[in-house]
């Protein structure tokens, strides 16, 4: 069974009343009309949370764009946090991340195939977007941090809640880290419990499962995090985490949770040193200095890790030291599904793109897709979520 230690700041809990009433009167604005929501022709697949920051949004946007980039071109769209810029931005080759925002910056870094643009306004970043004379040929358009972004309606809206924090445990701002009341989930089509333990147990899946307390329309997943090879920021090199055995490790991040991470890594090495910077922290020469002398402070052998959007501002950093640079390592972070859900949580997205896209050869392959077959043996393969089950 799970161990929660949700924070809450119980003197703030009177300003957590006052701003329920705000949040609530802004929901129905939206339920009685009078705030106005659009729907777009093109598919709109919408990634968000419930809470402040820390939920995994940005691997979950990069499954997506790995499970529909080599069948649509798609487009992920985000609001560009603590980006230098201001409007609509769509990335090219040489646009950085003080332009777009470390997160966009990554993933255009990693998916160099698809569009990738910043909008404070979301209805008019989409309406750019689906314009081939701005961004030829877009098929879906992801939306990233976008459940509270009520002025779009997506086809298919996922909340992501982080398992190390529960909704029913939290409360809202300023007093906890809830951004609407937990009743808000009923807006999401897909629920996925993120940064799950891989040993997670049966009856914690079923807890979990009655907790969410789900309606039938809703979906429920469980997802883990699972690292890549470590590859160098500045240079070549790449490694596992399964050789840092004997190797002092400098833990360096600018994100809402890194503890996870650290959980993880302080198995496979020899010692684990932590340097923790708020999120999206922008660093600077002061910084570099701080990360050189905590390095120093460790023995030999002896490496930097970060995580990828930190790389995407360490990036821009000019004060590092040649020996700092030599040291930095990135741990790619990814997702993946448990309890076999994979398969039917790729159909659901599949289908719905299919669906309503405009793009010839998926609407090609839906026909084909719906031509008679054989009838399969009832004894085949099937995949049901677990919510069903």
């Amino acid at each position: 069974m799970r161990e929660t230690k949700v924070k809450i700041h119980q003197w703030l809990l009177p300003l957590s009343w006052l701003y329920r009433l705000a949040v609530g009167l802004r929901n129905q604005l939206f339920t009685l009309g009078v705030l106005k929501t659009r729907s777009f022709d093109t598919p709109v697949i919408a990634v968000g949370n419930l809470t402040v920051g820390g939920t995994g949004k940005t691997p979950h946007v990069e499954y997506l764009i790995r499970l529909l980039h080599d069948k649509v071109k798609v487009a992920v769209l985000s609001r560009g946090y603590k980006r230098k810029s201001r409007g609509f931005v769509l990335a090219g080759d040489d646009t950085t991340a003080s332009e777009i925002g470390d997160e966009l910056f990554q993933v255009k870094n990693k998916f160099g195939n698809i569009h990738v643009a910043a909008c404070e306004n979301r209805c008019e970043g989409i309406d750019k977007l689906t314009d081939d004379s701005v961004a030829e040929g877009t098929d879906v358009i992801i939306l990233d941090d976008a459940f509270q972004h009520r002025y779009v309606k997506p086809g298919i809206n996922i909340l992501l809640v982080d398992y190390n924090r529960p909704l029913d445990d939290d409360r809202l701002l300023p007093a906890g880290r809830l951004r609407e009341p937990k009743e808000s989930k009923s807006r999401a089509d897909m629920v996925i419990i993120t940064k799950c333990p891989k040993d997670l147990k049966a009856i914690d899946f079923r807890v979990i499962t009655k907790t969410m307390n789900l309606f039938p329309y809703q979906d429920l997943f469980f997802t883990t995090l699972c690292y890549g090879s470590l590859y160098q920021l500045f240079g070549d090199s790449q490694r596992t985490i399964d050789s840092l055995n004997d190797t002092n490790v400098l833990l360096l991040t600018g994100i809402a949770s890194p503890n996870q991470m650290r959980a993880d890594l302080q198995d496979h090495c020899a010692s684990l040193k932590q340097l923790a910077y708020s999120d999206h922290h922008n660093f600077r020469a002061k910084d570099a200095a701080t990360i050189e002398r905590q390095l120093n402070e460790l023995p030999q052998p002896r490496i930097i890790v970060t995580t990828e959007k930190d790389a995407a501002r360490l990036r821009e950093l000019h004060d590092l030291s040649d020996e700092v640079r030599k040291a930095i390592f990135v741990l790619p972070i990814e997702v993946k599904f448990m309890l076999g859900q994979e398969e039917y949580f790729d159909e659901k997205i599949i289908s719905y793109v299919r669906k309503n896209s405009k793009n010839s050869t998926l609407t090609k392959k839906k026909k084909e897709d719906k031509k008679p077959r054989k009838p399969q043996s009832a004894t085949g393969p099937r995949t049901i979520s677990f919510i069903n089950n």
